[in-house]
């Protein structure tokens, strides 16, 4: 089976279980995943879900920001907005689902403000040039 393009996201966990001192089949354990598919994951053979990342996030005691980026699900970010997708990521009682579309409005916002440069739309002169891009007209 060919590995997936999953960043080095299998030997980031491997490294991250072995600093934590557990065994394969202990993280499996704690992560609630099976041993077999933890194994695939770490050696780049399965992408996982996020939600399951967030699962071995926890039991590693790491962020589960830490891995969506190593899979490739979020870019690195600053670290003031970092806080904010952890804590939205980390939040037990939204779905995955509400957890994409509240990190959507947030960069939306921060995108609409001029932060995060680097993103991939490059309409974010509108308030140098003069007009209220932070008020819209109302559609009354």
């Amino acid at each position: 089976m060919a590995s997936l393009n999953v960043g080095n996201l299998g030997e980031y966990l491997r490294e991250q279980r072995r600093n934590a001192q557990l065994s394969l089949r202990q993280l499996a354990d704690a992560a609630g995943v099976s041993n077999p598919y933890l194994s695939q994951i770490e050696r780049g053979l399965r992408k996982p879900s996020a939600d399951i990342l967030q699962q071995l996030a926890k039991a590693l005691r790491i962020s589960a920001e830490t891995l969506y980026v190593q899979a490739g699900i979020l870019d690195e970010r600053s670290p003031e907005a970092a806080g904010t997708r952890s804590v939205i990521l980390a939040d037990p009682s939204l779905s995955e689902r509400q957890k994409q579309v509240l990190l959507q409005i947030y960069e939306s916002f921060r995108k609409e403000n001029g932060l995060d440069a680097d993103t991939d739309d490059t309409d974010t002169d509108s308030a140098a040039d003069g007009s209220d891009a932070d008020h819209p007209q109302a559609s009354n």
